[in-house]
């Protein structure tokens, strides 16, 4: 079993690989890689997709290289499980609004748009905030309402199916904090910062089982 950590030139993946890793080791789920070649992620048993920046770029960056080609083979044909983290999230869309419109992976019909202003709350949306729990998921097995995590954004998901949504937080306004449909998979906010929630959603992704 591999789980590949996507590595295309955005951000730090450090703090994800050494988290991932941790929990994959007490999950008994196999190795944890970071790659950056389209072979080894097409033939990946798990994925994850951090993202830091720009969605037209992290789109364009993936492009570069086939690696999002890799990533939807193994997604869509092979059906394995993905998660998305930040933009890496915002990618599962169909479309971005980000500096102009980019074209998502589709997995998550909707679109991703500024977060709106309310009040004095400052954009970009950085900090610790609680989660509100949408159903159930086994990416929150185990985690209680209300567990703090760590987000930094200033655009989020909006998907056109409700059920698509399994996690919402408050900020001023609903954010959307995390969704679900089939094998895919994504968190708005940091699991690798943020401290025994996030270890808890990492261990359940390791452990999630997608029917």
């Amino acid at each position: 079993m591999r789980t590949v950590i996507v590595d295309y030139n955005s951000g730090n993946l450090h703090s994800a690989e050494k988290s991932a890793r941790r929990m994959a080791a007490e999950a008994g789920a196999g190795d944890v890689i970071l790659a950056s070649e389209a072979d080894i992620i097409a033939e990946a048993d798990r994925i994850i997709l951090p993202g830091v920046g720009a969605f037209a770029d992290c789109r364009a960056s993936l492009a570069a290289k086939g690696l999002d080609e890799a990533i939807c083979h193994a997604v869509e044909n092979r059906g394995i499980p993905f998660l998305g983290i930040c933009v890496g999230m915002q990618l599962t869309a169909g479309f971005g609004l980000e500096h102009g419109c980019t074209k998502g992976f589709g997995w998550i019909p909707g679109k991703v748009v500024p977060i709106e202003r309310f009040g004095n709350l400052k954009i970009p949306h950085m900090g610790w905030n609680s989660l509100r729990l949408i159903g159930t998921h086994p990416l929150f097995e185990g985690l209680g309402e209300g567990a703090d995590v760590y987000f930094v954004h200033s655009y989020h998901l909006l998907p056109s199916q409700s059920g698509d949504c399994i996690a919402e937080t408050d900020y001023g306004l609903p954010v959307t904090a995390a969704v679900a449909s089939g094998n895919v998979a994504g968190t708005q906010f940091h699991p690798e910062k943020s401290q025994q929630a996030g270890l808890r959603i990492l261990d359940n992704f390791f452990k999630w089982k997608p029917g």
